[in-house]
């Protein structure tokens, strides 16, 4: 029997997952990916989440360190611009029309969140991001591979502003259940590793 859910899902050959894995964290010293939680990397707690949902896994990152992970790797195609180059390079780089796009920093992040996105799409919406205690999270978002077109457009006019070249795309906010709010936690310092290593372990 088919139900509602398999009816929305979109066939895996049509997904991308696409992780922005960045640089050098200045307040981390290392590259966040590579951080780990409960002795697993945080790009393979990214990884995990994507699989069951994309054909291909797509990393952004100018680190060679990521290639020992065996998926295609891509650099930004502009230097230190933040994620809406991340994101731009991505999109460029799929193959696929939707595409799943997750930053590394969110080890707890949960396969069943990233399927909201995908079973809340709409024909209208370009963008659909998931909402977590009343802040939006396009860096944890389904996108359409066209939006590659605004992003590369806002970057030649040295726009590096993420909420800003969003919403020159059409946006879908998925509010999350407060259960669900510890699986959108990113982490961006030692303190906040340890928070999350406590929130995780209890």
């Amino acid at each position: 029997m088919l139900n509602y859910f398999s009816l929305k899902m979109i066939d895996k050959k049509n997904i991308t997952g696409i992780i922005l894995a960045g640089g050098k964290s200045s307040r981390m010293g290392t590259d966040k990916g590579f951080l780990t939680l409960n002795e697993k990397p945080f790009i393979q707690h990214s990884i995990d989440a994507l699989t069951p949902l994309v054909s291909e896994i797509i990393i952004v990152s100018d680190n060679p360190d990521y290639n020992v992970l065996g998926y295609e790797r891509v650099t930004d195609i502009i230097k230190d611009a933040g994620p809406v180059a991340g994101i731009c390079s991505g999109l460029e780089a799929s193959k696929t029309d939707y595409n799943l796009v997750l930053s590394c920093d969110i080890p707890l992040i949960k396969t069943e969140v990233l399927e909201k996105l995908i079973v809340n799409r709409d024909t209208d919406a370009d963008i659909i991001q998931i909402e977590s205690n009343g802040k939006t999270m396009p860096l944890i978002a389904l996108y359409k591979k066209q939006c590659h077109i605004v992003f590369n457009e806002l970057l030649k006019k040295d726009e590096r502003r993420l909420r800003v070249a969003v919403n020159q795309c059409r946006v879908k906010n998925i509010p999350l259940e407060s259960k669900d709010y510890n699986t959108t936690m990113n982490v961006n310092t030692k303190e906040e590793l340890k928070q999350l290593e406590h929130a995780h372990n209890h």
